[in-house]
C-alpha cells in the first residue's frame, strides 16, 4: 500500500506534474488539496484516460480536495457532516479495503488574532470530533494533507523568527496535539529526525527552494495499526523544481499491506 499527498495549488494548472508523478510512483491513493475548481470542471477524463479513478469535492477558485486511486474507493464522505460548520470543501474521506483514508486541507489562518485564525483553531477541534465519531484508534486510519502547521522548530527554517506567527504558533501546536491525541503518529518523523525537511517553499522568497527555506506543513499521520505497517515515509522534493510547480511538493508513505 502506498498513499501520498500533494497540495496542487490548482489541479488544472498542475495536471501534467500530477499525471507524470502518478505514472512514475504508482500510489494506491493520492490525496490532493487546493484543486481550486468546481466539480464539473475537474479534469476527470484526463485521469480516467491514464487509468485512474478520481473522486473530488471542489468549489470555484478556492480550496477543493480530491482522491486519485487505481481501484474504486468505497464509503466516500465529504465535509464534517455538521450543519454548524461551513461546507468549504476541505475534507474528503474513503475506505480502500480495511484502510480508512482522510484527506484534509486545514485553513491557513491568515493572521494571528483574526477571525480566520480563530476559525482554523475551531476547525481543528471539530476535526478531532469527526475522528472520534467515525473511527477508533484500533482502526487502520491515515490522515493526510496540507495541515498548514509546522509543529516543531525542526519543521520550519528559522523557527525563532517564525514562532508566534501563523503556521508556527503555540495555539496551533496545542490544537494539533489535540487532534493527534486521537491516536495519530507523524509517520514522516517515525522514519526521519532533524531539521531541513520541508514540503512547502514560498514563491515570494527568491531562491527559497535552492536555499531550502521551507516549511514542513504537509503531513501523513497514522493510527498505531497503520504505523505498525509503515515501511517508509518520504518527501519528494523534485516536483517543486519543475517548471510551473506548485509551492508544495509530494509526500508519500508505503505500508506492508
Amino acid at each position: 500500500m502506498k498513499i501520498a499527498t500533494f497540495n496542487a495549488n490548482s489541479i488544472r494548472m498542475r495536471l501534467p506534474i500530477v499525471l507524470d508523478w502518478l505514472a512514475e510512483n504508482e500510489p494506491d491513493v493520492l490525496a490532493i488539496q487546493e484543486t481550486k475548481c468546481e466539480d464539473d470542471k475537474f479534469p476527470l477524463a484526463d485521469f480516467e484516460d491514464a487509468g485512474w479513478h478520481a473522486t473530488f469535492h471542489g468549489q470555484k477558485s478556492y480550496n477543493g480536495v480530491a482522491l486519485i486511486s487505481r481501484q474504486p474507493l468505497s464509503d466516500v464522505i465529504t465535509g464534517f457532516g455538521n450543519p454548524l460548520m461551513p461546507n468549504d470543501c476541505r475534507i474528503i474521506s474513503c475506505r480502500l479495503g480495511d484502510w480508512n483514508i482522510v484527506n484534509v486541507y486545514v485553513p491557513n489562518g491568515n493572521a494571528v488574532g483574526s477571525d480566520k485564525f480563530a476559525y482554523k483553531l475551531q476547525w481543528l477541534k471539530e476535526f478531532r470530533n469527526l475522528l472520534v465519531s467515525r473511527y477508533r484508534p484500533s482502526d487502520k486510519v491515515v490522515v493526510l494533507g496540507d495541515i498548514n502547521i509546522a509543529p516543531t522548530p525542526d519543521d520550519v527554517f528559522d523557527s525563532e523568527k517564525h514562532v508566534g506567527k501563523v503556521g508556527h504558533h503555540p495555539a496551533e501546536f496545542e490544537v494539533l496535539d489535540l487532534v493527534r491525541g486521537f491516536g495519530l503518529s507523524d509517520l514522516f518523523r517515525l522514519k526521519t529526525e532533524g531539521p531541513g525537511y520541508y514540503t512547502f517553499w514560498e514563491f515570494v522568497i527568491r531562491g527559497a527552494v535552492e536555499k531550502n527555506l521551507g516549511w514542513r506543513i504537509d503531513h501523513i499521520y497514522g493510527t498505531q495499526p497503520a504505523a505498525d505497517k509503515l515501511i517508509d515515509c518520504q518527501i519528494d522534493k523534485a516536483p517543486r523544481l519543475l517548471e510551473k510547480p506548485s509551492d508544495h511538493t509530494f509526500v508519500w508513505a508505503s505500508f506492508s499491506e
